[in-house]
């Protein structure tokens, strides 16, 4: 989720420093210098987005085990390896993928590259769910009887508590019943999330809690291991990990009741 605006490689843009991190070629210098900055206040930053896009690997797997078919991934950002239609269709062949981005260039790579049967790339604003929920497309190919996913991966620290949570409340109330939300949230301690916070210059980002986190899941059913870092969950883990300190991304899915 970067905004709509003019083009430019001047400036940072959060698709493509988080690109950067995970190690592709769809970035530029001021990219490339904003996330090698980010990396020299805190070193683990590009551990950290790998570590996020294991999970979204992982949790899309198990969702898919779980029996849903229908995928909605929102803030998607540039595609990479071990993307969601990859995850869900290696389970499911049959399994519909639509990916929502708001960031032009971002949909350019994602409607050149994520092709196939049952992927679709649209235009999407996160601050306006309900204009990606009405979308066509979205209407077309997730159908309302059945359960389906959204996943909402490392896009809702760019926003406030109060507007972060009406976005997931959005989506969630929006899925059927034996639904699934997939949710990862970067966050920190008081010195290492001002840190990151006050230094990041491609958007705005806040630190949210680990409580607050907990809240965009409100009304849903957090599958084990719960709400823990993104290189923890695993839903075959018998125990939840300790909680680590430092910058962190805290992840997990849940299901809706019925």
């Amino acid at each position: 989720m970067s905004g709509w605006g003019e083009f430019t490689t001047a400036r940072p843009n959060i698709a493509r420093v988080y690109d950067y991190w995970l190690g592709g070629k769809d970035n530029f210098e001021a990219d490339r210098e904003e996330a090698q900055r980010l990396m020299r206040i805190y070193p683990p930053m590009a551990r950290l987005a790998r570590d996020n896009r294991q999970f979204l690997g992982r949790a899309v797997t198990w969702v898919a085990g779980q029996g849903v078919r229908q995928f909605l991934d929102v803030g998607s950002g540039l595609p990479t390896a071990d993307n969601t239609h990859q995850a869900a269709q290696a389970v499911s062949p049959d399994a519909r993928v639509v990916y929502a981005d708001n960031d032009p260039v971002v949909l350019a790579h994602a409607q050149a590259l994520l092709t196939g049967p049952g992927v679709e790339a649209i235009a999407g604003d996160l601050r306006e769910p309900l204009g990606i929920l009405g979308d066509p497309v979205v209407c077309k190919m997730i159908r309302p009887d059945e359960p389906a996913c959204v996943v909402l991966a490392c896009v809702l620290h760019f926003f406030d508590f109060e507007h972060a949570w009406q976005i997931a409340g959005a989506f969630t109330a929006w899925l059927p019943p034996g639904s699934c939300l997939i949710l990862s949230v970067g966050c920190g301690d008081e010195q290492t999330g001002d840190a990151i916070t006050g230094a990041y210059s491609a958007a705005t980002l806040y630190n949210h809690s680990p409580q607050q986190i907990a809240a965009f899941f409100g009304g849903l059913d957090l599958a084990p291991p719960g709400l823990v870092d993104a290189e923890d969950w695993r839903p075959d883990w018998a125990k939840v990990p300790s909680a680590r300190r430092g910058g962190r991304i805290l992840a997990g899915v849940a299901r809706k009741p019925g």
